[in-house]
């Protein structure tokens, strides 16, 4: 190719050339135009709308200079050998993902902003190389996002980013092809890079990857954007000689070219050369030539060209105009462009494309064309949406301090901006970009500035200043800033001294000599505290000095020093100090609040030492805290019952009991009377009948001991003895007592006495109600003794009673009519039917009505049982057991009742519904024949749903001939999917180990054309390989197989991350679920054949019966099970150990399920637990307390390259947190180690950073947990994420020294920075725990809080979907009435009262609504009217006729469309 273009060289073109071009047509969409990426990139060719399209195609360069010798030329070609090492399966299964999702994050960024900023390109650029293994998506998403998407790098950058991406892609194995090529020539057209069109083919041909049109047409652009039209002509040659069409992006770029040669006339003849071609130019040709008269600042002919487009009507955008005025700033032709800026109409989007216009002309020097461009900015217009002040500017002041513009000129730019009223702070914005930046000098330059305007200079302004200096220990480095602040006259805060100056001195002798050297005052405030505090965490004898000197001032001991004592208590052995330390505190009122005394303060100390340790912390100090505990008592320090409580139960919950009894000597013996510690049920009987009969002695109600002994000795099924109690205390009975008895007597079945006791209840008081359970109890027990009268009338006062069913409830009556189902008892079940459904206590549904059928079925009546369904469906349009029924119609061979009952089907559910219950029916009576037959009606369609349930159905019962023939008759079934149909066989083959019918299928699978999906193969490959055969078929990698490795699935983790302790989340109980149990379509076992091992001689098959029990949760039994199996020599296959060791691990029984992996690794060969195993491991050792398993797992994971989930990350992160030492290091080594993974992980951005905060607290460093999420907040891309999980936790634990910190920290950021996040956070926080007066003081110092409607209206949603919050809301809406209209208001709160079932306050809303003369929404009216309807009342007005759904979103388009 190279050599064909050299000698097509003798090629001339010339303008008239151009007129021999024929029969070609502008071809590319006419609307091509309206994107082309940010403006501002000086483009020759093609006009920059074509250059810089949307997000998916924006260029990169990627060849050396043309002036470069080959000899020294970099290679590019691409290299097409496989690489040698194989690829991180786990990850490699994720990478795959990855692509859609870089590709949303910079699609969205360039909607948002019309660019792509460096940071965000580089960082999908390491995950991508993380995974290793780039595709050519993803390599082609990289290379067109570095040209004019990136306004703010210089060209020479881009070009090396480019060239950068290029070389690492290849080396990780990316494949290239011409679409790779030709986004590296749109680079190099952007970029505006000098390179060898001749060189680039040749590297193409080199590279096996032939040009195409896109190419010639590119490379043309790329010579006549230097002028050589010799070039483009020689291209345009071999472009015709091969008949390729010469399109409006050519002509545009031979425009360009002419006029690059300054050959003006040949330029404009171009338009009329178009014309012949049939071509009619548009606005990227008249862009073009605009573009060439701004290069030569020819502003007639600007106006002429202009008034020429708009009598051809046509027009141009502002973008266009922009690419003008660009071109006549780096042109020098800066007198032009006032005209043309007045021309532009900031049509939609205009905002967008002028601030990437200004950071392009900063970046090329011309700073006062972009301020220019900047103050014709709309004055509403501002960067900060969550402020009122105008903040126009913020991006332009930015780039300025990025690119390092001379100060003074700076300081011009914020005068102006401030003087035009469009920034309300452009200097401190300015300092804050430049502190950001770590720009010391340029920092110091613009302090100067601020302070000689008046304007205040904080302490926290140095801060960034002093970052670096701390991390290096630089103790110079640290006290340069300090004098910088001292010539500033800013003194030093705590926060400032404690977190920023000392830490950097290796002692605080040192650090004191030091910083008064330099004139630091050691008797300030700020500096006394933070020696304390350092004191305390590192010389307990020199801080017991410092406190006992009756010098020291008076300080809030539970404020300052009570987290740093905690973590030099767990640091020092030097107990005889800090018993002097506590004593001291203990007696001295100096060290507390005002509304408080010492003696609670150090109550409150001790109970915080504790809960600061895990299990392992606890069980490692325990002999110390022995010790310290009872010198504490030694010197008559004592605690109060409620803090010995506190205490008692964390030792409890950590298992660490033998250190209660030490604790329990603190305890005032005046409190003394309220111990009490029984051991044992029988323990617990006998004092609590102690204390009954104490209260009777005594002449005091008893009513809560006595309710709590019954309780237990019902619990305890100890009838006799709560019978006694019952008559002795027979005046102690209330409703919730006799509730007790009367469920008692029910799970006993003695229906005497619960009708007696139920009977007596009522008769002492008839206004008590029992609940829903209670009441189905007695129903259930009634209708089993046949008693069914009464069981009506239980029916009929639950409706007396306003009693309603819940979906728990409906369960349990579904198996009070099961029960009587069983024994065929058909007018028992009608009439318990009849009035359940004519009372409306529930809705009929098809699993309430079978029981019906399976009377009539039981009792050997199928006519019967069709009459019943047939009824169901007329009268609650349910059809139980249809299929059960067809299928005993058929075995009976009853034709005419069989044609009646598919003529019924047919009419009720339609003729394909019919013909599927035919064909099951006779599949299950093995009539293969009759089967086929139906099978094949013309015109019958595939129901996947209706297939896979038969198939579930085989693969359960572990019946495989009925499974293959389904199969067999279905292969000429219309859209019948046939992969799926043959995994179905894979699968039960799988259950049964059965080897040989996996191969038959895979043969048959080839004899029908069948293409394989990969899990499909895997799952044929692992049937294979697990039975020692040969694999016919590559076996594909990194994708999961299914069917029975189902049960292996990842569990999902959405809910997680910030929530409780893991072990108490319910969401969480369930993905444990998902990882434990497998579906019940899995767990059953082929019947083998006798030579099968998994039999023993007695015929048990120990596998179906471990995954039995597995299932039903007794993991226990299913491991002695397994023990009995490996004595007797019994084989268990691979997925029995796992899903064993899994159910051990949820059980916590973790010693018993290493135990079973041990077995698996010697007697399987190659057994080693997934991905999903390790995972749960993680969580049993994160509940146990045991965080250096937890991390050694997780590295063995990475090490063995599984993914970790979510869930097993957040909870592993969350116990290091509360674990041990509150390891901070730890979850730092847990972030680095995740971040290799890239985005295959992608956990919460707060995940790391607010545990590490927490971490930080419980140890004490406080100021530590304030700098980490102080970095979050003011990172320069901070999108303000979400702490509230902090300020949760810490209001919970009572850390009022954290919170203090925390609050100043929230309106620091508030006041300094605009981030109200934190506060808000603290705010809902607060009032969620019910301090409402906490939270109103809160809002009124942060006024900005009642601003955050978004926010506001995110938690108000959230309590509306919960009972029991009409009074939060109610507060929430007082205290901000503006967060939402008056109607949005009314809709939430009708929907909680709705929740809460109060008719009488729904309806007083509705009333008041009226009286206002406003309406309510249709869905709240649809609410009011199902509180009338369950309350029994009739609605007095027109129900909205449509569902909930319906209006649900319509309302939600309505709010939608206000919002725009």
């Amino acid at each position: 190719m190279a050599a064909l273009l050299r000698s097509a060289r003798l090629l001339r073109f010339s303008p008239s050339g151009s007129l021999q071009i024929v029969g070609t047509k502008r071809n590319g969409p006419p609307l091509s135009r309206l994107y082309g990426g940010a403006v501002g990139g000086r483009t020759t060719g093609p006009c920059t709308r074509q250059v810089a399209c949307g997000v998916g195609t924006a260029p990169r360069h990627v060849w050396p200079s043309a002036s470069s010798s080959s000899g020294t030329m970099r290679c590019y070609a691409v290299s097409t050998e496989q690489r040698e090492a194989e690829s991180s399966l786990g990850v490699r299964s994720k990478q795959a993902q990855q692509f859609d999702w870089a590709l949303h994050k910079l699609d969205t960024s360039v909607k948002k902003t019309g660019r792509i900023t460096r940071t965000q390109l580089l960082r999908i650029f390491h995950d991508i190389c993380r995974t290793g293994y780039p595709s050519g998506n993803q390599a082609l998403l990289l290379l067109r996002s570095c040209g004019s998407l990136m306004p703010e790098m210089a060209y020479a950058e881009r070009t090396e980013l480019a060239h950068r991406i290029w070389d690492k892609l290849q080396e990780l194995g990316a494949l290239y092809d011409s679409s790779h090529y030709n986004a590296l020539l749109k680079v190099y057209l952007q970029n505006e890079f000098k390179f060898s069109p001749t060189t680039f083919l040749a590297k193409m041909e080199a590279a096996n990857v032939a040009p195409n049109r896109v190419t010639y047409q590119r490379l043309i652009a790329s010579y006549c954007q230097n002028g050589d039209i010799e070039g483009a002509s020689t291209i345009l040659g071999f472009m015709k000689s091969k008949d390729l069409p010469i399109t409006e992006a050519v002509f545009n770029s031979l425009l360009t070219g002419h006029a690059k040669a300054g050959d003006m006339e040949s330029a404009v003849n171009i338009l009329p050369v178009m014309r012949g071609a049939g071509i009619e130019p548009g606005p990227d040709t008249y862009v073009a030539l605009l573009t060439a008269y701004a290069d030569k600042g020819d502003m007639e002919n600007i106006k002429k060209t202009m008034e020429t487009v708009e009598a051809a009507d046509s027009s141009l955008m502002d973008r266009d105009l922009m690419q003008v005025i660009f071109s006549l700033a780096m042109a020098g032709h800066h007198q032009h462009i006032p005209e043309l800026v007045e021309c532009m109409r900031q049509e939609r989007g205009f905002v967008p494309d002028a601030m990437n216009m200004c950071l392009s002309l900063i970046t090329q020097g011309q700073d006062d064309t972009a301020f220019t461009i900047l103050k014709t900015f709309p004055t509403l217009q501002a960067d900060d949406v969550n402020s009122d002040s105008p903040n126009v500017g913020n991006f332009f002041l930015r780039h300025l301090v990025n690119m390092e513009k001379p100060v003074e000129k700076i300081l011009d730019y914020c005068k102006d901006l401030q003087d035009a009223n469009l920034h309300s702070s452009p200097l401190l914005f300015t300092l804050l970009c430049a502190l950001e930046d770590k720009k010391t000098g340029f920092s110091y330059e613009l302090m100067k500035a601020v302070k000689e305007q008046g304007l205040p200079l904080r302490p926290h302004f140095f801060w960034p200043l002093l970052v670096q200096p701390v991390k290096d220990r630089n103790p110079a480095g640290v006290l340069e800033v300090v004098k910088s602040m001292q010539e500033f006259g800013v003194a030093a805060d705590l926060e400032t001294v404690s977190r920023h100056i000392l830490p950097a001195f290796p002692n605080m002798e040192a650090a004191r000599q030091a910083l008064e050297e330099v004139g630091c005052s050691l008797e300030s405030e700020s500096f006394v505290s933070a020696e304390i505090r350092l004191l305390a965490t590192s010389d307990l004898a020199a801080l017991y000095t410092t406190l006992s000197d009756p010098s020291f001032p008076p300080f809030d001991f539970r404020g300052s020093l009570k987290g740093s004592l905690v973590a030099g208590f767990k640091k020092s052995d030097n107990l005889e100090d800090m018993v002097k330390i506590t004593e001291f505190l203990y007696n001295d009122p100096r060290f507390c609040r005002e509304n408080s005394t010492p003696a609670e303060a150090v109550s409150f100390f001790l109970y915080n030492l504790i809960n600061s340790m895990g299990e392992q912390d606890l069980r490692a100090q325990e002999e110390k805290l022995r010790k310290y505990f009872h010198k504490l008592k030694s010197q008559n320090i004592v605690i109060s019952f409620n803090i010995y409580r506190g205490i008692r139960n964390i030792l409890a919950s950590f298992n660490v009991k033998s250190l209660i009894k030490d604790v329990l000597l603190l305890v005032d013996p005046s409190d003394t009377a309220a111990l009490s510690l029984p051991r044992g049920v029988e323990s617990k009987l006998l004092n609590l009948e102690k204390d009954l009969f104490q209260l009777k002695e005594e002449g005091k109600p008893g009513g809560a001991v006595f309710k709590q002994l019954l309780m237990l000795l019902c619990s305890e099924d100890q009838l006799e003895r709560a019978m006694e109690l019952k008559q002795e205390y027979e005046d102690q009975l209330d409703a919730g007592a006799y509730a007790t008895l009367i469920n008692t007597y029910c799970r006993h079945d003695n229906v005497e006495e619960a009708i007696n006791l139920k009977t007596e209840m009522s008769r002492k008081d008839s206004s008590v109600v029992l609940d829903a359970s209670k009441y189905l109890a007695l129903v259930k027990i009634l209708a089993k003794h046949g008693r069914m009268d009464e069981a009506v009338d239980m029916l009929k006062e639950m409706k007396e009673n306003k009693v309603m069913l819940k979906e728990q409830n409906i369960n349990t009556l579904f198996h009070v009519f099961n029960t009587l189902g069983a024994k065929g008892d058909i007018e028992g079940i009608r009439r318990l039917q009849d009035t359940v459904f004519t009372l409306g206590l529930t809705k009929p549904t098809s699993n309430l009505c079978s029981p019906l059928v399976t009377a009539y079925l039981e009792n050997n009546d199928t006519p019967g049982a069709l009459e019943a369904a047939m009824d169901c469906q007329k009268r609650f349009k349910q059809m139980p057991r249809i299929h059960d029924i067809v299928v005993a119609l058929v075995e009976k061979g009853d034709t005419d009742l069989l044609q009646k009952a598919m003529d019924f089907v047919t009419q009720e559910r339609g003729e394909m519904t019919m013909l599927y219950d035919l064909f099951f029916a006779f599949m299950h009576t093995a009539r293969y024949r009759e089967a086929r037959k139906i099978i094949e009606t013309p015109g019958l369609r595939a129901r996947a749903g209706r297939l896979q349930w038969y198939a579930e159905k085989c693969i359960v019962n572990l019946q495989m001939e009925p499974l293959e023939n389904m199969v067999e008759l279905t292969a000429k079934l219309f859209e019948c999917d046939r992969d799926e149909m043959y995994s179905y066989i894979l699968r039960l083959c799988k259950e049964t180990n059965n080897f040989q019918k996996a191969e038959a299928t895979w043969t048959k699978m080839q004899e029908e054309n069948v293409i394989p999906r990969e899990r499909t193969l895997l799952l044929l490959a692992d049937i294979l390989k697990s039975n020692g055969q040969e694999v016919p078929f590559e076996v594909p990698e990194g994708i999961e197989p299914r069917g029975a490795s189902d049960v292996l699935r990842r569990p999902s983790a959405s809910s997680m991350i910030r929530g409780e302790t893991w072990y108490a989340d319910v969401s969480t109980k369930e993905e444990v679920q998902v990882l434990t149990e497998a579906p019940s379509s899995r767990m059953a076992v082929a019947d083998p054949a006798p030579a099968d091992p998994t039999r023993d001689r007695a015929g048990t098959n120990h596998t179906t019966r471990m995954l039995t029990l597995c299932k039903k949760k007794k993991a226990k039994e299913a491991y002695g099970l397994l023990k009995d199996a490996d004595q007797k020599g019994v084989a268990v296959n691979a997925a029995a150990y796992d899903i064993l060791i899994r159910s051990l691990m949820a059980a916590g029984s973790l010693e018993e399920a290493m135990q079973v992996k041990d077995m698996a690794v010697s007697r399987v060969s190659g057994f080693q637990l997934n991905d999903n195993a390790n995972n749960l491991l993680i969580l049993t050792h994160c509940k146990k307390g045991q965080t250096k398993e937890g991390m050694a797992t997780l590295k063995s994971m990475l090490q063995a390259d599984q993914v970790p989930s979510k869930l097993a990350i957040a909870r592993l992160v969350q116990t290091l947190a509360q674990g041990p030492e509150a390891d901070a290091a730890a979850i730092q080594e847990v972030a680095s180690l995740t971040k290799a993974l890239g985005s295959t992980l992608t956990v919460s951005s707060m995940l790391f950073p607010n545990n590490t905060a927490l971490a930080h607290i419980r140890r004490g460093d406080v100021d530590s947990a304030v700098e980490v999420l102080e970095a979050v907040y003011t990172a320069p891309e901070s999108l303000f994420p979400s702490m509230s999980y902090v300020f949760r936790k810490v209001l919970e634990e009572n850390h009022d020294q954290a919170l203090d910190k925390l609050s100043a920290m929230a309106e620091r950021l508030a006041n300094h920075f605009a981030c109200y996040r934190p506060n808000t956070d603290l705010f809902l926080e607060l009032f969620e725990m019910d301090k409402i007066e906490d939270a109103k003081f809160l809002l009124a110092r942060c006024n900005a809080v009642a601003e955050q409607k978004s926010w506001m209206l995110s938690y108000v949603t959230k309590l509306s979907k919960k009972p029991g919050q009409v009074d939060k809301v109610k507060s929430l809406f007082s205290l901000f009435p503006d967060c939402t209209e008056k109607d949005s208001q009314n809709t939430y709160m009708m929907k909680c009262y709705d929740l809460d079932n109060d008719l009488a306050s729904a309806k007083a809303l509705h009333e008041q609504i009226l009286k206002e003369g406003a309406d309510l929404d249709e869905l709240s009216l649809k609410r009011l009217a199902g509180l009338y309807r369950r309350a029994g009342v009739a609605i007095p007005y027109t129900e909205p006729p449509e569902s909930f759904k319906f209006y649900a979103e319509k309302l939600k388009e309505k709010a939608e469309t206000s919002r725009e």
